[in-house]
């Protein structure tokens, strides 16, 4: 009858939709550590530009990233249906770039220290002088952040796209065009938002008026420009961490025998008195931390390695 065959489709919509929501909460707690180093990526790319031109910029890289996402989700999908096979080599890879993103941004907060506070330095006298090329320094900008934004996108759509390799095809549509969506939006929405701290704080701080109320704007004010900065300090470092928890994740889960030593520690722990429930939940992130910075070195190591080398170009 067609009502009853009305009904049925209905109901097959509905229980498409509750599994796409289901998934998509999974593909969403997978994919979160990623989004920590995506929103302080992009909002120390987009940073350094004079303030009013800011949110353009912010716009620029979000239009740059949609177009991203128009381009990795459907090759996704289309791995998905006809190389079903790649999507574990290709989490292996991603979990080993975000280990190998992760030890170089340590090694340069080390080593380099010094170089970067003088590029710094070079940003702020070029923001104060009239003459600049501002407009070539946004372009740079701009087209920095969207080549940042591509590597990121691609692990967040491929993570994505391994907790539901096992779904139906609409599932998959619906979660991962789902999840590369909402990432887009939330992140460069709180990008913008974050940029635009400082400027909120010295708004604030301008009202001279002599009454509580101006004085608690002041207040507000001088707190949000203390924020700004160790906020944007926080986002790196959380960032980074999250690189070495994700991409160890990923590793230790794909690699039998770390997964194996994984539950074995998780095993010895949980038999230590008192403490042993609280160790059981922490051991298995330490060890996927420990794993993606020794993961991350062996990355590095050999693609130095691989630079000394290759013949130099005279």
């Amino acid at each position: 009858m067609p009502g009853a065959s009305l009904l049925t489709l209905l109901d097959d919509i509905s229980t498409v939709l509750d599994d796409v929501a289901a998934m998509t909460k999974v593909a969403a707690r997978k994919t979160a550590g990623v989004l920590g180093d995506d929103l302080a990526l992009n909002a120390e790319q987009v940073s350094g530009v004079r303030a009013e031109r800011e949110i353009p910029v912010v716009w620029a890289v979000a239009k740059g990233s949609f177009i991203n996402k128009l381009i990795l989700v459907p090759a996704a999908l289309l791995i998905s249906v006809f190389v079903p096979v790649l999507i574990t080599p290709l989490l292996m890879i991603g979990g080993a770039y975000l280990c190998f993103e992760g030890v170089e941004k340590l090694l340069h907060k080390i080593f380099h220290s010094k170089e970067e506070l003088e590029q710094k330095e070079r940003v702020r006298n070029a923001l104060h002088d009239p003459s600049s090329d501002m407009v070539t320094f946004e372009k740079e900008k701009i087209k920095g952040a969207i080549r940042t934004d591509f590597i990121l996108s691609a692990e967040i759509i491929v993570i994505a796209l391994g907790t539901v390799q096992n779904s139906p095809f609409i599932t998959q549509v619906g979660v991962v065009s789902g999840i590369a969506l909402f990432m887009t939006v939330f992140v460069y929405g709180l990008v913008a938002g974050i940029v635009k701290l400082d400027d909120a704080g010295l708004y604030l701080v301008k009202d001279l008026a002599q009454s509580t109320w101006a004085g608690f704007k002041r207040a507000v004010g001088r707190g949000l420009l203390i924020f700004a900065p160790f906020l944007m300090k926080m986002l790196a470092f959380v960032g980074t961490l999250a690189m070495f928890l994700v991409g160890g994740g990923i590793l230790v889960h794909g690699v039998p025998l770390l997964t194996h030593w994984d539950h074995a520690l998780a095993a010895q722990a949980k038999a230590i008195p008192t403490i042993g429930n609280v160790i059981t939940v922490i051991s298995p992130l330490v060890f996927s931390a420990v794993m993606g910075v020794l993961a991350g070195l062996v990355v590095v190591l050999i693609l130095t390695g691989v630079k000394k080398l290759m013949p130099t170009r005279t």
